[in-house]
């Protein structure tokens, strides 16, 4: 069943609450969290208001003092608006601090682009100490949400806002290791987040139909970057395409590009939203398709790629 990874991150956050008293969510004024909720957690949340640049210095406080806060905001908030307050007060002083990110990517986009989040992976990656996570789909983000409690420094969480329907059964996620949800010598791949991931698993099975075996990685993590699966599926594949929500510079693209020329020289080929902002208004089905982030182009790159002209 379809079920937006933001609210599985509220569903699983109040029982961890619960057990453990050293945490604490700290809330923008975002509406995720209702007056019964905020009631059941008592003294472990506050509400701060739209002051997302308060909001980390505060959770950086207290992490500073041994509570691990549970940060919530928008994505385009946490990677501009406050990034400085990430940068020297959470990720200098490498504090367990939660950054738990909705709207990412495409996801806000009936609110235009000043709520659009197309550079949060790139800003965040680079981060010293940072972990970059982006579950696929709700099961993943309840998983991250308790892996994180085991985890150093500060963690960012990229999540969506509708409904999103479940990856199929495939290898636990697990922070910091990629799945690998099929096997295939020819191409590879490679995606983050709901639709890309579904998009690959799409393409993967439209290009099995004409004979071309495509290995299909769902790169949840961005930072610490799993080298080691993609290095091992990269070496038998003569293409390596990756399709994300986010512009093609710094992300998911960049990461895998950067990754392979160091370790295993392949060719890579990026798919994302078009180096511009986004003028087009509608909702995140609407805006995913706008800019062709689907099975199709896949299929239609890996043609293109492997056809004799191309060579």
């Amino acid at each position: 069943m379809s079920r937006a990874t933001r609210e599985a991150y509220r569903d699983s956050l109040l029982p961890l609450l619960h057990r453990h008293p050293e945490l604490i969510c700290l809330d923008s004024d975002t509406g995720l969290f209702n007056a019964a909720y905020a009631e059941e957690a008592g003294e472990q949340y506050l509400n701060l208001g739209i002051a997302e640049h308060n909001l980390m210095g505060i959770a950086a406080g207290l992490a500073a003092c041994g509570r691990v806060p549970f940060v919530n905001t928008m994505a385009a908030f946490a990677a501009s608006r406050a990034l400085e307050a990430i940068k020297i007060d959470i990720a200098y002083n490498r504090l367990p601090v939660r950054i738990m990110a909705t709207h990412g990517g495409l996801a806000a986009g009936h609110l235009g682009p000043t709520h659009q989040a197309l550079e949060d992976l790139a800003v965040m990656r680079v981060l010293p100490g940072m972990t970059v996570v982006v579950p696929a789909d709700a099961a993943a983000t309840e998983a991250f949400v308790e892996q994180s409690l085991g985890l150093g420094g500060p963690l960012y969480v990229r999540l969506g806002r509708k409904p999103t329907p479940p990856l199929p059964l495939a290898p636990a996620p697990v922070i910091g290791r990629a799945q690998t949800l099929r096997q295939g010598g020819d191409v590879v791949l490679a995606g983050c987040g709901p639709y890309p991931v579904l998009a690959c698993l799409a393409a993967a099975d439209a290009l099995a139909g004409e004979g071309i075996e495509a290995t299909v990685l769902n790169m949840h993590t961005l930072r610490p970057f799993d080298t080691e699966t993609l290095v091992a599926a990269a070496r038998p594949a003569s293409l390596v395409v990756t399709i994300e929500e986010h512009w093609c510079h710094g992300g998911l693209g960049g990461a895998v590009a950067e990754t392979l020329a160091e370790a295993a020289p392949t060719r890579v080929l990026r798919l994302g939203v078009p180096d511009q902002f986004v003028t087009e208004v509608g909702n995140h089905e609407h805006l995913v398709a706008h800019y062709d982030l689907t099975a199709e182009r896949l299929v239609r790159t890996v043609h293109s790629a492997l056809s004799p002209a191309a060579r």
